[in-house]
């Protein structure tokens, strides 16, 4: 374990993974210090550093930031802000809360990232292990912050870390036994210079410290993550149609897993009983995981069936008067309503819109077209769909998330689905993707039968 004892540590942020990380090197002999520049900071975040006795200030930045022998900054804080930017002039290593913790694991990391089913995977392999025997914790940017759980992991353990962009910018030596990509598709391109091949580098940082011994879990469907690929040991694919190489994929409903030359059944996919094409994905990838572990067909099987999915991710609220009420709040981007219309052979009624975060909406025209009756536009983006979808579908502009469950409810019929699957971000009319979520619930659930 790394000795930190006395060092004078800066943490930008006072978010979840902020204090966790200003307790944690508190507890380990540092002396930390949080700085951010938000006044609103949650009152009991900071009677926690309070009780602590660590110092901080809010509402801005002032110089003391750059008095300590490194930064560990928080995911929401831009790598070009202005904090950082002169950080890197003062010649102040930076690092992720994620890097920092890691010096402090004794346990087997299985990270996993992806544009899109990091929670939904991260969640499953977490569920998987602990039932199949292992000891698995949960942890990374899934609201519970590495950092928190680190010293509790112990050698024979492990933790399934659902890891983003914004924490691989800034790791140094974070080495995870099990690196997995479920896929890449433009997103937070804002963060990354409007570059796709900077978001793309930032991703494939979760194996940069890999070594044979390690194993690296990629989507072989995924044309991005394919030919960013320059690992040729260690790899694992997945797929929904049949490898030649080393990975696990499906084949007329069956599930095989490709290991040193050989080829197992494991079974039917009936087992994976979370809805859609993308779930299939995030189901190969903990297969693997548990393959490589030495785990035996019928308790991962037995496992991946009694995983009842994530909360506000294709999330079934309800079902009134045959019309099945989902949740997929989640849905901030594009590629993840494509996933989910896929979800559907029923007809939808799509609630779509929020802050767009420079939207391309044709790769959903075509699902729009055949599967969706009719559109409700909400946020700050309800012109922008209003105008791109109103030649392919019924769309109509609405002010609230309950007027559109309420419309939803009096049109729909016996059979349809309506989808909150927005594809933008929630921060125009909601705290964040899970307040939304709860309102559409809520709203679900105050409907009059």
């Amino acid at each position: 374990m790394k000795d930190i004892s006395g060092q004078h540590i800066t943490i930008l942020g006072a978010v979840i993974s902020g204090i966790a990380v200003a307790k944690l090197a508190k507890k380990l002999g540092a002396v930390p210090f949080v700085s951010d520049l938000s006044t609103g900071i949650d009152r009991e975040r900071l009677k926690e550093l309070d009780e602590l006795e660590i110092e901080y200030e809010i509402g801005g930045h002032t110089n003391k930031v750059f008095n300590c022998d490194y930064i560990i900054t928080s995911p929401g804080v831009p790598a070009k802000s202005k904090v950082l930017s002169e950080a890197v002039e003062k010649n102040i290593k930076v690092i992720s809360e994620l890097e920092f913790a890691s010096w402090f694991n004794k346990g087997t990391i299985i990270a996993i990232t992806g544009t899109n089913g990091k929670t939904t995977t991260t969640s499953l392999c977490e569920h998987v292990l602990n039932r199949c025997g292992k000891k698995a914790k949960l942890a990374g940017n899934i609201g519970i912050a590495f950092s928190d759980i680190v010293l509790d992991i112990q050698e024979n353990e492990f933790v399934a870390l659902e890891v983003s962009s914004f924490q691989l910018d800034h790791i140094e030596t974070f080495k995870p036994k099990f690196a997995v990509i479920l896929n890449i598709t433009p997103d937070h391109l804002d963060r990354y210079e409007d570059n796709f091949d900077y978001y793309v580098g930032s991703k494939f940082q979760i194996a940069k410290n890999q070594d044979d011994d390690d194993y690296f879990i990629f989507n072989s469907d995924d044309n991005v993550v394919s030919s960013f690929r320059k690992r040729s040991t260690g790899c694992y694919g997945i797929s929904l149609k049949p490898l030649t190489e080393d990975g696990c994929y499906i084949d007329n409903e069956i599930i095989y897993f490709n290991h040193n030359d050989e080829t197992v059944e494991i079974g039917s996919t009936k087992y994976i009983t979370l809805r859609g094409e993308h779930n299939r994905y995030n189901a190969l990838a903990v297969i693997t995981v548990a393959k490589l572990l030495g785990i035996d067909n019928d308790s991962i099987l037995k496992a991946v069936s009694s995983f009842t999915g994530v909360e506000h991710r294709l999330e079934l609220v309800k079902v009134i008067r045959g019309i099945e009420f989902v949740n997929d709040s989640k849905a901030t981007n594009v590629e993840s309503v494509w996933y989910a219309l896929r979800s559907f052979k029923k007809p939808i009624y799509l609630i779509l819109g929020g802050k767009d975060k420079g939207n391309d909406y044709s790769r959903i025209r075509d699902l729009v077209k055949k599967n969706v009756k009719k559109i409700y536009a909400i946020g700050s983006s309800a012109e922008k769909v209003y105008d791109y979808f109103q030649n392919y579908a019924q769309v109509e502009k609405v002010d609230s998330l309950e007027a559109c469950v309420n419309k939803a409810m009096e049109e729909a019929d016996s059979g349809d689905i309506v989808l909150l699957s927005p594809a933008c971000a929630s921060f125009d009319m909601f705290k964040n993707y899970e307040h939304r979520g709860e309102v559409f619930k809520k709203a679900v659930e105050s409907l009059s039968i």
